[in-house]
């Protein structure tokens, strides 16, 4: 099974990104999660070092474009497969970057994806 990264993660239940997580784990996809405050979310730990992130098949954004660029190398990195541009996330300049260093851009919603087993 592959991992998924929440970037952008949220201990707020009302956040979309935290909903993602919890759908992510009522999937049996394994989730790790990435977030500016500690918690956790369904047993998630939300981490503040992508240090401890390995071995990420994918990378599903939830931050807004103009605090993307601090993480443009961190995500390529990581080698994931596909970064998935969430509603509000979408990034022209790092589609660019991402593709270039051949990673998979895909823009869509992660709950949808999960929602109609497209995931």
């Amino acid at each position: 099974m592959s991992k998924t990264l929440v970037l952008g993660a949220s201990t707020n239940p009302g956040r979309y990104s935290n909903i993602a997580i919890r759908r992510l784990v009522d999937q049996n996809i394994e989730t790790t999660a990435f977030g500016i405050r500690g918690g956790t979310v369904s047993e998630v730990q939300i981490k503040d070092n992508f240090a401890d992130f390995q071995n990420i098949d994918t990378v599903t954004l939830y931050i807004n474009p103009k605090h993307q660029k601090e993480y443009y190398q961190k995500i390529i990195d990581l080698k994931p497969r596909r970064v998935i541009f969430n509603p509000g996330t979408e990034n022209p300049e790092f589609f660019e970057v991402l593709e270039n260093a051949g990673i998979e851009v895909e823009v869509a919603c992660t709950l949808v994806l999960l929602a109609t087993g497209q995931y």
